[in-house]
């Protein structure tokens, strides 16, 4: 952007590929931004961008507290945070302007459902969407610290393309070339909704669309940067279908944020909308409690997953979110908490809710159950709802090297499938594979004699594509 406004870019006819810098400077100034918005007759929320701490308590008078106060034109939220009053917002916007020289004061939507699109497009106007995906932690969490699920799972179908519809509208009347991120707030009562942001590059998000359906985002993004059409690019993972297919997800991906806050002596554990975590990992599996319990075993070994004994209930956790608030609601699960009363404490909507306590549930069945009375179908249900050997083995009793046989005597072990892409449809010829305890047959034969290496890094994935 720097390059363009001093005519360097002109000066040695320097041509960019891809997206047009105005349509990045369009998406990052928060003003032009929200009259592009309003322009094709969507909605931002109640904003003003202002350039000084005056103008920023002035603006927040206007729209009224509480409000969000962020920085234009910078990377994982930073910057930013929500002032309930004039002395909170005069301290949030000093730190804000040393990072950027504009600050956008935003109606607080805290709350809200947030849900994000990737979308690419050709030079020659064909769109698709990738992928879809919902944040389990509700508005006011930055992305990259909220648990985020693909595809969303709360949604209607007729929210589900109402967003849809009015993501391509977006980054065609953007002028988009590539791949594109769009940020949604949703009404949890109806089907209001703001469109929060759109990232015309490839970000976190990104990273996880493309793992997560195993579309190559990247190489497609920089193939339609070379203005070759979305048609001509062959889908790498199918060999078969083209870049301009839908992916349609037959299994289900959560996403955790990894932190390490406990490096740092004076550091708030409280996460909100500036990024802390440093890493994130990935999990598949057939059913929301599988992947979840996979997931947040990965974050940390040292966990045996939806553990109710990590944490103790406390309601102000719950309600102000730090980075261990799931170990704190598994707690308060087991202590009886009703799905009613932690979602006004949490916003996290019910159905999310409702899985983490069939976990629980689960974990209490487990409980009363002896150690030499596991019967094929408790722990058959248990391994479907992700538990792991050694994770049974603590609530009834055992050693995880008795559940472990006892599994192999009742043949219960997981099966292998395989991304593709299209749900199926067309035969995939990648080596993307997952395990899951919900099905019954491979996805492909094991010859043998092959070496699997296994291993993560210690921020896990980070934010590679």
């Amino acid at each position: 952007v720097e390059l363009k406004k001093s005519g360097i870019l002109d000066k040695y006819h320097v041509n960019v590929l891809g997206t047009p810098i105005q349509s990045i400077v369009d998406t990052e100034d928060r003003k032009i931004f929200a009259e592009k918005i309003n322009a094709i007759g969507e909605k931002v929320a109640p904003s003003a961008a202002v350039t000084s701490v005056e103008e920023a308590l002035a603006a927040a008078l206007q729209i009224g507290y509480p409000v969000m106060a962020r920085s234009a034109f910078s990377l994982g939220g930073l910057g930013s945070g929500f002032a309930n009053n004039e002395e909170e917002l005069r301290s949030l916007a000093h730190q804000a302007l040393s990072h950027s020289d504009q600050l956008i004061i935003d109606k607080s939507l805290k709350g809200w459902k947030e849900v994000e699109y990737e979308v690419v497009r050709d030079a020659f106007d064909n769109c698709i969407t990738v992928c879809n995906m919902e944040n389990v932690d509700p508005l006011g969490i930055h992305t990259g610290e909220s648990i985020v699920v693909a595809p969303s799972q709360t949604l209607s179908n007729r929210e589900y393309y109402l967003l849809r519809n009015t993501a391509i509208k977006v980054i065609r009347h953007f002028g988009i070339v590539g791949e594109c991120n769009i940020q949604y707030a949703l009404n949890p009562y109806s089907e209001e909704f703001y469109i929060i942001e759109v990232n015309a590059r490839l970000s976190r998000s990104s990273a996880l669309a493309s793992k997560a359906t195993g579309y190559p985002l990247a190489y497609v993004a920089a193939k339609l940067a070379l203005g070759i059409p979305l048609p001509t690019i062959k889908n790498s993972v199918t060999g078969v279908t083209t870049a301009c297919f839908e992916p349609s997800l037959d299994y289900c991906v959560v996403k955790i944020p990894r932190w390490d806050l406990a490096k740092f002596n004076r550091v708030s554990t409280k996460i909100g909308s500036s990024m802390k975590s440093v890493g994130e990992v990935m999990s598949i599996g057939r059913s929301f409690e599988e992947a979840f319990q996979k997931a947040l075993r990965m974050v940390d070994e040292n966990v045996n997953g939806f553990d109710p004994n990590i944490k103790t209930v406390n309601e102000n956790e719950l309600r102000e979110p730090t980075d261990k608030r799931m170990f704190v609601l598994a707690a308060a699960l087991k202590k009886g908490y009703s799905v009613d009363k932690l979602y006004e404490l949490t916003k996290i909507d019910k159905w999310f809710l409702y899985k983490f306590k069939n976990i629980i549930d689960y974990y209490k069945t487990l409980e009363c159950t002896k150690a030499n009375s596991v019967t094929d179908n408790i722990l058959r249900n248990a391994k479907k709802l992700g538990f792991s050997d050694k994770q049974i083995a603590v609530a009834v009793e055992s050693t995880e090297l008795a559940i472990r046989k006892l599994r192999e005597e009742y043949k219960i072990t997981p099966v292998v499938k395989q991304i593709d892409t299209v749900a199926a449809e067309w035969p995939a010829s990648t080596n993307y594979l997952y395990l899951t305890y919900n099905g019954s047959t491979h996805d492909l034969e094991f010859p043998g004699d092959f070496i699997m290496v296994l291993g993560s890094g210690v921020y896990r994935i980070g934010s590679s594509v």
